[in-house]
């Protein structure tokens, strides 16, 4: 027969031994964010650089920079020639029948086949400059463009740097809520051999139950949360995470103050500069609308050939002309009035949504500005937390060993060091979270900023491509 004091002088050194182990574990768990990697580990870089090639909705906003694009070529045509080509072919017939006095000439019978074709080519003098102020505002319109392309890019750089840490945080937690579960198991078996030997009551089994099955649904929630994350992560990246490496925050790219800061946003950020622009192609529109009740001086040229007239059988002729032509707007219902002043209208609107647009974005630099200086304060409370845990931990454990505490005392107390260990990670994961955020919202998080391995993307090269064009249906990538 076991003796009783062989079992409680077991289960003291089995109390050791798990405390040991906890620790061990939690320590290694929670610094997993900050341990080199090996090197077929995957990186944040490299995590940035494929979201920034594959994510489809910064793929999408570059197809739509494209096509605002076209507006140059469509605003241009406005200076070029207008040219139209007819042709008509047809069967006519004519009979003639004399009148009662002129019986002897008797009756005439004729067809023929009337053809001809024209050419017309219209140029525009001066129509109230609404081309030279519609490529203006398709300038304009392309600026804008091109910054909600740069807004893309930030906004999908800064949630895939997100997902990459949320996947880290979360794999570190359910480590951590695992061990917690096999410390608890075996915290409960200890507690059972306890109760049989007479050293605790049913309560402290109880306990040590309740803590178990709340550590077991700690643990799901976890492993629930990462697979949303993994869900999130390939959302944002394009593949499974694998092997994540350790990551750090961007430092060196956040300004010295935060009213540096500030003004670095309101002179940088895309959003900021892409609704100056579409303020600016609004007023411009005005203008454009103006220039209907101006008078409009074109220039047509005609080029005409007819053969076989029903009229002459057998005769051609040919027909060519130059013609000015001034027209004047006098009145045309009030609609050109209207619309005027609802490009007013929506001009003020635009300029309003600009000053909204500097003020948000003003707040959200305050914001994560304060969310990423208080990060590292925010760590070391964490880490003191888990220290001070982790010693009071060991005291609780010893002094339960000698009567003086209870189980629960022993449960509470894994369940503070666990809590402080959570927090750590998590606050790990905000800081590096954060001093991305405070780089979008200046607006300088960027491929290029961030050194990524990619071939940057260049607007300017489709722009190039087919401002100038005259003709073609094709796209400059074959298309």
């Amino acid at each position: 027969m076991v003796r009783r004091d062989m079992i409680v002088a077991g289960a003291g050194k089995s109390r050791a031994c798990v405390s040991e182990r906890i620790m061990a574990l939690a320590a290694l768990t929670a610094c997993a964010m900050f341990i080199a990697a090996p090197a077929s580990a995957e990186t944040i870089s490299n995590a940035l650089a494929r979201a920034y090639v594959y994510n489809p909705d910064l793929n999408q906003q570059r197809a739509s920079g494209r096509s605002t694009d076209e507006n140059m070529p469509s605003a241009l045509s406005g200076y070029r020639p207008t040219i139209t080509a007819t042709s008509d072919i047809g069967r006519a017939w004519q009979e003639t029948h004399s009148g009662a006095a002129a019986k002897t000439l008797g009756d005439a019978r004729a067809s023929t086949t009337p053809r001809g074709a024209g050419l017309t080519v219209t140029q525009n003098l001066w129509n109230g400059n609404r081309t030279m102020n519609g490529v203006s505002r398709a300038e304009a319109q392309i600026f804008s463009a091109r910054e909600q392309i740069r807004l893309t890019e930030q906004n999908v750089l800064a949630n895939a740097a997100t997902s990459y840490m949320n996947v880290l945080r979360d794999t570190a937690i359910l480590n951590l809520r695992r061990n917690n579960v096999e410390v608890l198991e075996q915290q409960l078996r200890q507690t059972r051999d306890l109760f049989q030997v007479g050293e605790v009551t049913r309560t402290d089994v109880a306990q040590s139950e309740a803590s178990l099955a709340q550590g077991q649904a700690d643990a799901f929630t976890a492993q629930s949360n990462l697979q949303t994350s993994i869900a999130n992560y390939r959302n944002v990246i394009g593949d499974e995470p694998k092997n994540l490496q350790a990551a750090r925050p961007l430092d060196k790219l956040i300004p010295p103050s935060l009213q540096a800061a500030i003004g670095m946003s309101e002179m940088e950020h895309p959003a900021l500069q892409a609704a100056r622009f579409t303020a600016e192609a609004a007023k411009i529109n005005v203008r454009v609308i103006e220039g209907q009740l101006y008078p409009t001086i074109g220039l047509t040229g005609s080029l005409a050939r007819r053969n076989d007239a029903i009229a002459s059988p057998g005769v051609n002729s040919t027909q060519a002309s130059i013609v000015g032509s001034l027209s004047v707007p006098i009145y045309e219902g009030g609609a050109t009035y209207a619309a005027v002043r609802q490009a007013k209208e929506l001009f003020s609107q635009s300029q309003l949504q600009a000053d909204l647009q500097r003020e948000t974005i003003r707040a959200t630099v305050v914001s994560t500005w304060g969310v990423w200086a208080n990060s590292s304060a925010v760590i070391q409370a964490a880490q003191a937390q888990v220290r001070a845990a982790e010693i009071a931990l060991n005291g609780v454990r010893e002094e339960a060993k000698v009567g003086q505490r209870t189980t629960l005392d022993v449960l509470n107390a894994q369940q503070v060091l666990l809590n402080a260990r959570v927090l750590l990670v998590t606050a790990q994961r905000d800081r590096v979270v954060g001093s991305y955020s405070v780089v979008a919202s200046t607006g300088r998080l960027s491929a290029s900023t961030l050194g990524l391995e990619v071939t940057t993307y260049d607007p300017t090269i489709h722009y190039e491509q087919v401002k100038g064009k005259w003709i073609g249906t094709g796209t400059p990538d074959g298309r």
